[in-house]
């Protein structure tokens, strides 16, 4: 194993997600987090997650001889889905259970948290400012040999390439939610990322049972969100000109697509704080008026009543029920 010591910075939903798959594939994981509240948030995410990882596992057994199991296994987790067994499966979990248990640590001192590691992935929100300031304060206590990457769905590499003071063992590593069923991992470059440490980061996803896309050139949003976002603004548009409802925009996408989800559902599924602050970058979100600055207002209303989405039990759909 190229990488073993994992440091995941942030243990919000995809870093706690990061973290587990990083574990499950047997790398030591820990998880730098900024106060001991962070920790309290952290830790319920980390049993909800890795509840639902082993689920998962346990719900493929019933897709054995089924034509469509090979559709919908956790592509994460079983990596070769032809002529599985049950046995195989079960051995995975046992495999699961233990690695949870033994390969995941939890520090509030970045100095421990970082020592001897392979890898960062910096997974803080889509606020500049603070990843600035996370690596600002983590330059001069990574090893020299520590590649540093960001999980950033929004922001260029190049925009923080010089705060990192290795920029080029610096790039963007990103990730779908779900990462143990929707494995996808975006490596995007910046000018400055050397090509050999490209390639560590392209091996470093495969080896997390990832599949590792390529990108040659820096694009905000990458490959999935520079479809998803604005399809995700477009149904948010509808809801904040009072078009139609979440619930109605939801089942109009699901009837006419066949698709599992709609907007709204995906929106609580990523949170809405993450929507927010990606709809408060854009130009227009403080010109009263428009769209986007309707946008902003109703979600930070659901914000201020704690409906931020699944994680929460609320979002757009009460998950409570």
């Amino acid at each position: 194993m190229a990488f073993n010591k994992v440091v995941v910075a942030g243990g919000g939903v995809l870093g706690t997600q990061i973290g587990l798959m990083c574990a499950y594939t047997g790398h030591d994981v820990t998880f730098w987090l900024r106060s001991e509240g962070s920790i309290g948030r952290t830790q319920p995410k980390i049993e909800r997650y890795s509840a639902l990882m082993i689920e998962d596992l346990e719900k493929a057994k019933a897709l054995i001889g089924n034509p469509m199991g090979a559709f919908v296994y956790p592509r994460g987790m079983i990596k070769d889905w032809n002529g599985v067994t049950v046995e195989q499966i079960d051995e995975l979990i046992a495999q699961a259970k233990k690695r949870f248990a033994e390969n995941i640590h939890l520090e509030i001192d970045m100095a421990k948290a970082v020592e001897d590691a392979d890898i960062v992935i910096e997974s803080m929100s889509e606020d500049p400012d603070a990843k600035i300031g996370v690596y600002t304060k983590m330059k001069d206590l990574l090893p020299e040999k520590t590649i540093l990457c960001t999980n950033s769905s929004t922001m260029l590499p190049s925009t923080f390439a010089e705060y990192t003071g290795r920029p080029e063992k610096y790039c963007a590593l990103h990730f779908a939610n779900t990462i143990w069923k929707n494995n996808t991992a975006e490596i995007m470059g910046h000018p400055g990322t050397d090509a050999d440490v490209y390639n560590q980061v392209v091996a470093f996803a495969a080896e997390i049972n990832m599949v590792p896309l390529k990108l040659h050139k820096e694009q905000p949003g990458y490959i999935l969100n520079s479809m998803l976002v604005p399809f995700l603004s477009a149904a948010q548009g509808l809801w904040a000109n009072e078009v139609s409802d979440p619930e109605t925009i939801d089942l109009t996408w699901q009837l006419a697509t066949s698709a599992p989800a709609g907007p709204f559902k995906i929106l609580d599924i990523v949170g809405l704080e993450t929507a927010y602050n990606i709809n408060q970058m854009k130009p227009d979100a403080a010109v009263e008026g428009t769209t986007t600055y309707k946008i902003g207002k109703l979600l930070k209303e659901k914000i201020d009543k704690g409906e931020t989405g699944v994680n929460a039990g609320k979002g757009f759909y009460d998950y409570t029920k």
